[in-house]
């Protein structure tokens, strides 16, 4: 018989405590609370605590964190703001996270759309379930500035913010420069660029530098050879499949792309216009996901340490926790461009 019957309401069951728990399984509260919060060890019998399970089980019992956290004046709910969580560079992100908050912390995920700036007015909704702190990965000075100093907050990969914010930043910028290096080594004299639409901070330094170090390597891109699409593998390919004419009459023989998912995007079309990679178009990416490198042909990508980066956020969000000043307040994570088959063989012959 659930709750729900057993009060004769089926709409607005009620309440399970840990004393009804207590009750129902014949020992304290106090031992249904070490139970509940995995604290039974060396403290509570073998025979109690399966009592406790089958009573939790039975009653549908579970534990009032966010009531919990209120009496006690103090939350353990930490919130990471992230776009498109499915995308594994987040997922390393969370583990980094975790690594240094889980044991203390909730850690609770409030997704934005793919690769779009948090909002404030999104984010304000969720300061009602009265976090410890936030993680916000890309948000603008506007939010920044409406949020920040309501509550502790670190930013993830936010180039070019206040320095007054405690933020984890990649070094994105020579990313781009690196992959505009391996281009002119390998020989390319013009290029593409496959951009994001997006208003982040983070994609549009990937772009301005690309395009700055072309102009300093000597390689030219056209502005009818930079395009934009959304994060998504499906859209890339279509943009690129609608661009690739124009690019081949202006000679393009490589092309940089805003993510890999821009880069997964590109192979799916070129593979179906029966474009040869690397020999007719080198290609690289940003964010070296799990599967650039065993996709076929595997895929140039400029590393970011994602899991570093979620580790430092979580560890100067802890000191924000703890009344302290993150040291220092902002750092800056390098990135490195990892070589594959996607743009080894240079410009074809």
């Amino acid at each position: 018989m659930t709750i729900a019957e057993k009060t004769g309401n089926s709409r607005e069951p009620r309440r399970v405590t840990a004393a009804m728990v207590a009750a129902h399984a014949g020992v304290s509260t106090a031992t249904v609370s070490l139970v509940a919060n995995g604290k039974s060890s060396g403290r509570v019998s073998a025979k109690n605590e399966q009592r406790v399970r089958e009573a939790i089980r039975e009653l549908g019992y579970f534990v009032d964190s966010i009531g919990s956290s209120l009496a006690k004046g103090v939350s353990s709910v930490v919130i990471l703001v992230a776009p498109d969580i499915s995308n594994p560079f987040f997922a390393k992100v969370i583990a980094g996270v975790r690594s240094v908050l889980a044991n203390d912390y909730q850690l609770m995920l409030s997704v934005t759309d793919s690769g779009v700036s948090p909002s404030a007015s999104e984010t304000r909704k969720i300061l009602g379930l009265r976090p410890a702190g936030l993680l916000v990965h890309a948000p603008s000075q506007e939010f920044l500035d409406e949020i920040g100093g309501h509550i502790p907050m670190v930013a993830l990969d936010a180039p070019g913010i206040d320095a007054k914010f405690p933020a984890v930043n990649m070094d994105v910028a020579q990313g781009a420069r690196d992959v505009v290096a391996h281009f002119a080594a390998q020989g390319h004299t013009k290029a593409a660029y496959l951009d994001a639409i997006t208003g982040t901070e983070t994609l549009a330094v990937r772009r301005e530098a690309f395009l700055q170090a072309a102009k300093d390597y000597g390689i030219e891109v056209l502005p009818q050879c930079v395009a934009s699409s959304m994060i998504d593998v499906t859209a890339a390919s279509e943009t690129f499949s609608e661009q690739w004419q124009i690019w081949k009459e202006n000679g393009v023989s490589a092309v940089g792309c805003a993510t890999d998912n821009h880069a997964f995007g590109v192979l799916h079309a070129a593979r179906a216009l029966g474009i040869r990679i690397p020999e007719q178009l080198a290609v690289a990416g940003f964010d070296d996901l799990p599967y650039s490198a065993t996709s076929n042909p595997s895929i140039t990508s400029v590393q970011l340490n994602a899991h570093e980066g979620g580790k430092l956020a979580a560890l100067k969000l802890r000191a924000l926790l703890e009344g302290k000043d993150p040291e220092p307040l902002q750092s800056m994570l390098p990135s490195s461009l990892i070589v594959r088959d996607s743009t080894k063989n240079g410009v074809d012959d």
